[in-house]
Parts: C-alpha cells; structure tokens; sequence
C-alpha cells in the first residue's frame, strides 16, 4: 500500500508502506485550500508506515489513500485499519487525527480509499485547544495565518469587549499559551461579529503592510441567505455609504461624510421565502454587504440591525467564504474556500 503527504503550499510527496526517511519538499506555486489545513506551511514533513512502528510525530502532515484496492490481513479487502501506533500514547484522544475533517479516537477506525487522514503534532494539538468552538486555522505559516471565524465572536477588542475576540485567542494561540511569548499577530481586515468565514492575520509587520497595501486586489467571496429575492439573477449594487454613526451605516446622497461602495451578486438557488446569494467586493466598506442587500429590499436573514423580519437560524445569514491573494512573501497565489456552514445551508 501506498501513501500520499500532502503539505498545504509544498506540493505532495509520495511514501511507500514502509518508507524510513522523507525526500526532499519543493514549492508550488499555487495553493488551493477547501478544508481547514491542519499543518502549518513551511515545516518539515515526517516519515510514516503503515506497519508496526512507535514515534513521536515532530510535525503535522496529511495520509492520502492512493491504492485502488487496499488489502489488510484484519480488515476486508478495499480497506484498511488505521493504527495509531503512529502517535504518542493517548494522542488519538486529544484530537491528533482527523479522518477527513472529523475527529477519530477509535483505534481500529477502517479506512476507504480516497480517505484523508490528517496528524497532528502534539503541540499542535495542544495550541488548537486554545481556541474556541468553531474557530479553525487553515494555513499557518511564518508571515500570516488565515482562520475561519465562527458567528457572535468579535474580530478585534472593542470598548465592552478586550478578551473574547479573535485576534486575542490567535495571539494566544501562536504563543502556545505562553504568556512570556513574543510571538503574536497583526490584524490584516475585519468580519462584523455576527458574521463567520475566513480571515487572514499577518505574523509579521512586514506581511502586514503588504497585505494591507494590496487588499483592494484580494478576491473576496461572500455567501448570503436573504429574505425575499433580488431584482434579477445577477447585478451590481452600489451607493455611497455614511459610517459615521457608531452603529448604523447607511446610504445617502454623495457628501464629504460618505464613501462610494460597490458590491456584485449572483442568485445561487432560490426558494419560496429565501435566496442564497454569492457575492463579490469592489470596495471593502463596513456592513456593505448588510446595507446594499436591505437597500434592494432583501435583508440578510437575521439582521435585525438592517430591517430583517426574520431569523430561522438564529444568526446572521452571512458567511466569508473565499479568499484569494498573492503571499507576500512568496508571491504564491493563495486560495482559500469555506463551505456555507451547515445551519444556514439547511434553510435552502
């Protein structure tokens, strides 16, 4: 049997069942991401066997089952049985393994083929325990980290809230916990607290003016379940928007108090009450989005704030959910997806 590691950003490289030392990685130029990287770019790839063996795993990498058919002496042909023989002891319990995407803690867990297994180190595991529910990191390496925030959690400390945010958990989280770390984190952009989705933080000062220098290119991807329906399947809407109030934003006539803001959809599916909507950014304005849905008279689902009647999930019905950008670094286009979260697609 034979395996595939996968590094987000490196390229694959390929292990016999009983490889002893890995070859050498190489750089891609391209990276594209739709589930949530559990290793962090940049860092060395280690060895594996699928066969009786003990080892502390000194980084984090991802197992893909290439074999048609895969014949295991305990298990039926065409699977076989993961060994966590792999992992220090107790490690499958801490959320070290995931079999594509979910958490396994069985020690005989079958395995098809076409199934992902990705392994983390135990720091790793140990630095993903400190962040909360929902919050998951998708590329990590040593200029920036892109997470996917869940709804309800601030992006940035605020004068009522300094503590649960997601900048202060990240910073927590590349500190390992350790209060006397240097390590931290630069806040790139923002996401309303109500809304989830992918974020990018930058790791250095650098990475951040680079970033923020060139996000007016950076493809931006937003999914919305709305109330009602828009005026046609596609279209561009746009005005200029007044931030100046502390709470509502709102279109007026053009003034040295506003700003012009332009946003693109597109009808993804449609049901009597509700449409789901993709939408693109020309302009990065705050609670664009929110304003130019309820201006067209088809509010976000859950918006109180912007005339909403209604709220079937309980939250905001809007979700970031691709980024596209050059690292700064590299120069190596980036390209993350995140799929509608599951309480949201229910409604269409």
């Amino acid at each position: 049997m034979g395996i595939e590691l996968d590094a987000p950003g490196r390229g694959s490289q390929f292990f016999g069942a009983h490889t002893q030392s890995p070859p050498a990685h190489h750089s891609g130029s391209r990276s594209k991401m739709s589930a949530p990287a559990n290793s962090s770019g940049g860092r060395s790839v280690g060895h594996i066997a699928f066969s009786s063996c003990s080892f502390a795993v000194e980084a984090c990498f991802t197992v893909k089952l290439y074999h048609d058919h895969i014949s295991d002496s305990r298990t039926p042909c065409g699977t076989s049985a993961l060994s966590f023989c792999l992992l220090p002891r107790g490690q499958e319990k801490h959320g070290a393994v995931l079999v594509n995407g979910q958490s396994v803690t069985r020690t005989n867990h079958p395995l098809q083929t076409g199934d992902v297994v990705s392994i983390g180190a135990s720091g790793e595991v140990r630095a993903a325990g400190l962040l909360p529910k929902g919050m998951k990191v998708w590329f990590d390496d040593a200029s920036l980290i892109v997470i996917e925030k869940p709804e309800n959690l601030l992006s940035m400390a605020s004068e009522t809230e300094r503590e649960k945010t997601a900048y202060a958990f990240l910073t927590d989280y590349v500190r390992r916990g350790k209060r006397q770390s240097q390590h931290r984190v630069w806040i790139v952009h923002r996401l309303d607290r109500e809304t989830s989705g992918l974020m990018v933080f930058a790791k250095t000062e650098a990475a951040k003016r680079a970033l923020q220098a060139d996000w007016d290119d950076v493809n931006k991807r937003y999914l919305a379940v709305v109330e009602g329906n828009p005026p046609a399947d596609q279209g561009v809407l746009s005005s200029h928007l007044d931030e100046t109030g502390p709470f509502r934003v709102f279109s007026a006539p053009q003034s040295k108090r506003t700003r012009y803001a332009v946003t693109h959809y597109r009808v993804m599916n449609r049901i009597a009450a509700r449409t789901l909507l993709e939408l693109t950014l020309e302009t990065g304005r705050r609670n664009q989005i929110r304003v130019h849905l309820a201006d067209a008279n088809c509010p976000i689902i859950g918006d109180q704030k912007y005339d909403a009647r209604t709220n079937p999930a309980r939250r905001l019905g809007l979700h970031a959910a691709a980024l596209k950008f050059k690292h700064p670094l590299t120069g190596d286009l980036l390209e993350f997806e995140s799929p509608l979260p599951e309480v949201l697609a229910r409604l269409l």
